[in-house]
């Protein structure tokens, strides 16, 4: 991780409640979540921002993987930076079958699919009313 990062993590936990996302350094969240994907070479990472148009969540972040191995695997190390940062998962669903994990840190939702999964629920066209964020913005 770089220093930047490590600098507004001991910012954030000195700040505020340890075990949720701060809203006012989500992006910090994102780029994190999304460093634990590439570790794990997930494929075809996307990013939807969808403040504007839900109150669900403020983004969408989607993956897939290769197989269930892959699949638990990047789950894990997201789980795993998240933790470490003192943000726990309200709710993790579908870890055993692995073909769609949903991570759901409340602001920032998770979708880790297998292939043939992802293109079966197509999240990317249901949601295309958010906004598709570049992972280099975070």
């Amino acid at each position: 991780m770089d220093n930047e990062i490590l600098t507004n993590i001991e910012t954030v936990n000195s700040h505020n409640n340890i075990g949720k996302i701060d809203p006012q350094n989500i992006k910090m969240y994102v780029k994190i979540i999304i460093n634990a994907l590439e570790d794990k070479k997930a494929e075809n990472i996307q990013v939807i921002d969808i403040r504007h148009i839900s109150a669900v969540a403020d983004y969408f972040i989607i993956a897939n993987g290769a197989n269930t191995s892959q699949i638990q695997a990047l789950s894990d190390n997201v789980e795993e930076k998240l933790a470490a940062l003192g943000a726990f998962p309200k709710h993790i669903e579908g870890y055993h079958n692995a073909n769609w994990i949903l991570m759901d840190y409340l602001d920032i939702l998770v979708h880790i699919f297998d292939k043939e999964s992802r293109g079966f629920y197509d999240l990317e066209r249901l949601w295309r009313d958010g906004t598709a964020v570049a992972l280099s913005d975070f």
